[in-house]
């Protein structure tokens, strides 16, 4: 800017300077003052080719402050693309950490519902622990008890059973086992199986115990049915 004020007023000096030479000219003979006139002419062609030299280191000094304008902003313009591409890479960076979270928040509550699915689970194992040792001990109980006066033994077998023989049915051979299979499921129940000899009535039997728990009960209308086919069979014999 402050160029272009300098090169406006040496312009301005330039044409005071040659209008005066003008009229000085107008003023004078061509003939008396021809030498005044070469020397003014030499002296206004020094000046403007000084000047044609200054206005030309001028435009070039100014062409010069354009070209590093436009380098500058080339620069600029450069900075702000690589500025831009650095908050798309930081939005969608952002954008990755709040799924990876809510991916952790996701997991986090999954983890929650199976450790308390997995306490349920414990809760129920151990009442049923419990029940089945509360089971076990009434079976105990009947077993001594039947053992002493009916000559019953239980045997633990495969898969979790007992066996329980029954002797003394028979009177022809007292020694001779009459045999059923018990176990405790996964519902807790109590299930019977492996009657010998079969008994047609053991599935009655084992829906009255599940119903009334009352083993001693069952365990003697099992022996009763025992009895019953055993003297059917020596009523048959004869």
């Amino acid at each position: 800017m402050m160029s272009h004020i300098k090169t406006e007023e040496e312009l301005d000096i330039f044409n005071e300077s040659l209008n005066d030479f003008w009229n000085r000219f107008r003023n004078i003979t061509f003939n008396e003052h021809y030498s005044q006139v070469v020397g003014l002419r030499d002296t206004y062609k020094d000046s403007i080719e000084a000047l044609t030299e200054r206005l030309s280191i001028k435009i070039k000094e100014e062409d010069q402050m354009v070209e590093a304008f436009l380098e500058f902003r080339n620069k600029i313009h450069i900075h702000n693309m690589l500025i831009q591409e650095k908050q798309d890479h930081l939005s969608k960076l952002v954008d990755s950490i709040q799924d990876k979270k809510w991916e952790v928040e996701k997991l986090q509550k999954s983890i929650q519902d199976l450790k308390e699915s997995l306490d349920k689970k414990k809760e129920i194992i151990s009442a049923a622990k419990k029940a089945n040792k509360e089971k076990l001990k009434m079976l105990q109980k009947s077993y001594d008890l039947y053992k002493d006066c009916l000559g019953l033994e239980i045997r633990k077998i495969y898969g979790e059973k007992l066996q329980f023989i029954f002797r003394s049915i028979d009177p022809k051979a007292p020694e001779k086992p009459f045999t059923f299979s018990l176990r405790i499921n996964e519902e807790r129940d109590y299930e019977i199986s492996d009657s010998a000899p079969h008994l047609e009535c053991l599935a009655e039997f084992q829906e009255k115990i599940r119903k009334s728990n009352n083993f001693s009960a069952f365990l003697a209308n099992v022996r009763k049915a025992f009895i019953a086919l055993a003297c059917n069979e020596c009523v048959n014999s004869v």
